[in-house]
């Protein structure tokens, strides 16, 4: 049986490019964006990769990136779950800013400390722990049960809850995730045992 679990991060926003805090805001993909969506979903396709039901955020650019590879490999029209507990880490007072004007207001340090440890909130938003608190409980009654009766799984969602899952799947610690990149427009491809545990894991990276 084959338990096929693809993570994608969706392509470059218009506030990825220009260097803003984004979160729940809801930017649309730049023409880069758009390209490595499409690229994504061809790399998919040149491995033999279809799905059975796809799952994203309630955030148009983790929706499109979804539409986007699924009309390379064919599937418009896949069943498409999206649901809020794969948003993006809400980053609260900084959403909108400037990630160099949030340096100069609240200091490099402290800024640092917002974006890169896993259990300090930036004012009025969510900890990197928060966002895996909800993310977590979703995947593990909603998306995990699927990959495990053999049905080929897309999620196609953000930097931050995709770390949650990362996090589980490669057996990551609270120091070390944190640090984790996941690029803009890769898709990971997991095979899982029926233990839960990874089998093999392919990052489709760019040429």
């Amino acid at each position: 049986m084959e338990r096929l679990l693809v993570l994608a991060r969706h392509g470059q926003s218009e506030w990825n490019l220009k260097n803003l805090f984004t979160g729940w805001k809801d930017p649309g993909l730049t023409e880069l964006g758009v390209e490595e969506a499409r690229a994504a979903g061809r790399r998919l396709k040149a491995k033999g990769v279809q799905f059975d039901v796809a799952f994203t955020s309630d955030l148009g650019r983790a929706q499109r990136t979804c539409a986007l590879i699924l009309e390379e490999l064919g599937q418009s029209g896949l069943t498409t779950h999206s649901d809020a507990a794969l948003n993006e880490r809400d980053y609260g007072d900084l959403s909108g800013l400037n990630k160099d004007d949030a340096r100069a207001k609240w200091g490099e340090e402290q800024v640092h400390v917002w974006r890169r440890s896993y259990d300090v909130p930036p004012p009025g938003g969510e900890s990197l722990k928060d966002t895996v608190a909800r993310v977590l409980p979703y995947t593990m009654r909603e998306i995990l049960p699927r990959v495990m009766r053999g049905e080929r799984v897309l999620v196609a969602a953000h930097g931050n809850s995709l770390r949650a899952l990362v996090m589980v799947l490669d057996g990551l610690t609270t120091e070390t995730i944190p640090g984790l990149e996941l690029h803009t427009g890769v898709p990971l491809v997991y095979r899982l045992k029926d233990d839960t545990t990874v089998e093999t894991k392919d990052v489709l990276d760019r040429d």
